[in-house]
C-alpha cells in the first residue's frame, strides 16, 4: 500500500524559505517513488489538512522557532500520527542553546564558555560583563534560533553596534569565540552518518555561507582526523544526541581547536536542500536521498 506522507514546511521563522525549499526537496523525492504527498502550511489549516488528507506519516520539514522548537511537535502528539525527527522534549532542550549548553556542561562534554546576557538590564554594562567573564573577541548569538541567524563575531570596538541588532531578543548568549576548523558530524539513529568539514571564504559558516552558492564554502568530505581523534568526535556526538533524548537524523556542530572538540549545538531537524550538509555526507556514505528520506520516514513509524 502507497504510504500518505504530509510534508510540514514553511512557517513564520527567520528560517521559512529554507523550509520551503527543504520540504519541496522532500516532497518531489517522494512523488517520484509514488509515494502520495500533500505539503502543509503549519497553520490553522493544519488539522484541517490532517484530517482531510488523512496521511500515515507527517514529515517535518519545518525549521526554527515554531517548528523545530518544541511547539508544532506538542501539536503533532495530539493528531496520534507519527512525525519524523525529535518529540517535544528534546526538540525544546535542543533548540534552547542555554539550557542544552548545561546538559553538555553537566554530561562533561566540552562547549565554549558563555554568559546569559538580558538586553533590557545590562546594554550599558556590555563591555565590563564581557571582560569580567569572557575575553574578546567574543560571539553573540539568539537563545533560541537557528542556520546562525543574527549571529556576530564582535571585538570591543563593534559590540555595542551588533548588540543593537539583536535588540528584538529578551536575552541572547555571549559566547567565547573559538577558532579553529569548522566540523560537522550527523548521527543515524544509533549509527554514524559521517562527518564534513567547512571551510568559509566568509568570516564564520553564517547564514549566507550555508545557503547562498556565491559564498562558495568549501565542502571537505571525508574529514581529515587521526583515528583517535575521529573515534572521539564520534563518541561526543553519540553521547549528546542520547542525552538530549533525540530521534532520526541529528547534525552536531563542533569547532576543532588545538586538539580539543567544542560542541557548538545539536540540531534536531538537519535541512534537506541541495545546499545541505546530512543529505552530502549520507550520499558520501553511499546513501542516496530517497533512501534517506525512506530511512527517516521508517524510524517516525517506529519509534512513534
Amino acid at each position: 500500500m502507497t504510504k500518505r506522507i504530509l510534508v510540514l514546511c514553511g512557517g513564520i521563522s527567520k528560517e521559512r524559505l529554507i523550509s520551503l525549499d527543504t520540504g519541496k526537496q522532500v516532497a518531489n523525492e517522494l512523488r517520484k517513488n509514488r509515494y502520495k504527498v500533500k505539503t502543509c502550511e503549519p497553520d490553522y489549516t493544519l488539522l484541517k489538512n490532517i484530517k482531510l488528507f488523512k496521511p500515515d506519516i507527517i514529515f517535518n520539514a519545518l525549521h526554527g522557532q515554531f517548528g523545530e522548537d518544541g511547539y508544532i511537535q506538542t501539536i503533532l502528539e495530539t493528531q496520534k500520527i507519527p512525525y519524523t525527527h525529535s518529540g517535544v522534549i528534546a526538540s525544546s532542550i535542543a533548540m534552547d542553546k542555554e539550557i542544552s549548553k548545561k546538559i553538555f556542561i553537566k554530561n562533561k562534554i566540552l562547549t565554549p564558555k558563555y554568559i546569559k546576557f538580558d538586553y533590557k538590564k545590562n546594554k550599558k554594562n556590555i563591555i565590563k560583563i564581557v571582560e569580567k567573564k569572557l575575553k574578546f573577541p567574543v560571539v553573540l548569538k539568539p537563545i533560541n534560533e537557528g542556520s546562525s541567524v543574527h549571529v556576530y563575531i564582535c571585538t570591543k570596538k563593534n559590540i555595542v553596534k551588533n548588540l543593537k541588532a539583536l535588540s528584538i531578543y529578551n536575552q541572547i548568549l555571549i559566547e567565547e569565540f573559538i577558532g579553529g576548523r569548522e566540523i560537522q558530524v550527523a548521527i543515524m539513529g544509533s549509527k554514524m552518518l559521517g562527518a564534513i568539514e567547512l571551510k568559509p571564504r566568509r568570516k564564520f559558516y553564517d547564514y549566507e555561507a550555508k545557503y547562498n552558492l556565491n559564498a562558495k564554502t568549501k565542502h571537505i568530505i571525508p574529514v581529515s582526523l587521526n583515528k583517535k581523534d575521529l573515534k572521539k568526535i564520534t563518541s561526543i556526538t553519540h553521547k549528546a544526541h542520547k542525552i538530549i533524548g533525540c530521534n532520526g537524523v541529528t547534525r552536531s556542530d563542533f569547532k576543532f581547536y588545538r586538539g580539543k572538540f567544542y560542541l557548538l549545538e545539536i540540531n534536531t531537524q538537519p535541512g534537506m536542500t541541495k545546499l545541505s550538509l546530512v543529505p552530502e555526507i549520507a550520499s558520501y556514505a553511499g546513501i542516496n536521498f530517497i533512501q534517506l528520506i525512506k530511512w527517516i520516514l521508517k524510524d517516525a513509524s517506529i519509534n512513534r
